[in-house]
């Protein structure tokens, strides 16, 4: 399948045959959560705007089929290249259908408020990983002036004119972040965003804007200051790079003993994730844009001071981050030693492991939060379903290294994060086909 698509990679299955190390070279593709927000912020413009570095993957598909049914004009440039037009942009009410597909889908309500002064918006679809939280976005976008209805099956806002104000949000939420700062971004008056996320892909999102017009302060940090401009105007802009890929690529190169170069990363947003794969005994080189992974490495879990069982635990950036747990738990499999990973963000992300043990891994689950990995464990190939994106490229991370045949359903998660895995897999060496059902 050279591209994927929306509707028909749900019913698709993925078959590896295991034990085959990745060597090659790949370039990271475009943030996912970077070009999900900044497609919605093209509505904030009348004026055309053309992204570059674009995944082509489930959401971003999702996302320009939202902007298209609110009028606006999108046009796919090359493969990883896109134009959108929110000149004609005038409808207030989302698709329930497209909305439960994607959880960025809900992004869409502080540029039309900012724009329209109304937006009707269904609960957002996205990842079943535990409880995810709307109440900052509301409590944000109120703040601002608007007026929410959360009494139906939909969420009602409208405004007279949003007012710059400050806000503070309860959590470091990345989305509500982001929804805040583009409402904010043509709202008269001085806007602070207190508590705010800063995640690469949020510091992307505010440069974009900035690249169009926009007045926002201390970007990268978790105190934003906008103010409020009349309109923005069009303009370029180059998606940044997906760091969870560049490393979900880093723990398949360990695992299957490969050796690995990956073009087009940013090294600072590696700063909070490499310090935990080398806690796993992965070794990476930096070298300006290009990170590099030898082959053969003999993966050793790296004790605490006293010989104490180490821990990987996430948290709001610049900690490890919550998406790449999975990835991490995978790989610590591979690992001699135990370690203890701490998912503390989300209730439902380690309940997967269970796949991975019927591979044969020696994980307990302590907890919906805990699991520790003692490892390393032979692992042999299953049949596995993937529940969401990250444990989808978990299992498949511990397919690849397993011996014999796995067979992973419901791939069409995996394609919502990952542009065309099992091609570039299959460039690196991997054995993985794409198959119906």
């Amino acid at each position: 399948m050279p591209t994927a698509t929306v509707a028909d990679a749900v019913m698709q299955s993925f078959v590896i045959e295991g034990g085959r190390p990745l060597s090659g070279r790949v370039r990271a593709a475009g943030n996912k959560n970077g070009a999900l927000p900044i497609l919605a912020a093209c509505l904030l413009t009348s004026e055309p705007v053309e992204l570059s570095n674009v995944p082509r993957i489930r959401d971003v598909l999702t996302m320009v089929e939202l902007l298209e049914d609110i009028g606006a004009s999108v046009e796919w440039l090359g493969r990883n290249e896109i134009r959108v037009d929110a000149a004609s942009a005038h409808k207030v009410e989302l698709d329930t259908e497209l909305c439960s597909r994607i959880r960025a889908s809900f992004l869409l309500a502080g540029p039309l408020l900012a724009r329209f002064g109304r937006v009707s918006a269904p609960p957002p679809g996205g990842d079943v990983i535990g409880r995810r939280r709307l109440d900052p976005h509301i409590h944000a976008l109120a703040e601002l002036g608007a007026e929410i209805d959360v009494s139906g099956q939909r969420y009602e806002m409208r405004t007279n004119g949003l007012r710059g104000k400050r806000v503070f949000l309860d959590e470091a939420s990345v989305m509500a972040t982001e929804n805040a700062v583009m409402a904010a971004t043509l709202a008269p008056g001085e806007t602070t965003v207190s508590n705010a996320a800063s995640e690469p892909h949020i510091q992307d999102l505010c440069r974009f804007l900035v690249s169009l017009g926009a007045q926002i302060e201390g970007i990268g940090s978790n105190v934003l200051h906008i103010a409020g401009v009349s309109s923005l105007g069009g303009g370029a802009w180059r998606i940044g790079s997906e760091h969870i890929e560049v490393a979900s690529f880093v723990g398949l190169a360990a695992v299957t003993g490969g050796e690995l170069t990956i073009d087009d990363v940013v090294p600072e947003d590696l700063a909070p994730i490499l310090p935990a794969f080398a806690r796993l005994g992965v070794r990476v080189e930096l070298d300006g844009t290009t990170a590099h992974v030898a082959a053969g490495q003999q993966l050793e879990i790296q004790d605490d001071l006293g010989g104490q069982i180490p821990k990987i635990e996430d948290g709001p950036w610049p900690a490890f981050p919550a998406d790449l747990t999975s990835i991490a738990l995978a790989v610590a499999t591979q690992a001699r030693g135990t370690i203890l990973i701490f998912e503390k963000m989300f209730e439902n992300r380690l309940f997967f492991v269970d796949k991975l043990v019927s591979m044969g891994a020696r994980i307990i689950l302590c907890d919906p939060h805990r699991a520790v990995v003692t490892g390393p464990a032979k692992l042999y190939g299953q049949r596995m379903a993937s529940p969401d994106i990250r444990a989808g490229m978990a299992m498949l991370i511990a397919s690849l290294c397993a011996e014999g045949t796995s067979t992973i359903g419901n791939v069409g998660e995996i394609d919502r994060g990952y542009e065309r895995i099992d091609e570039r897999l299959r460039q690196l060496g991997a054995s993985i086909e794409r198959v119906e059902g």
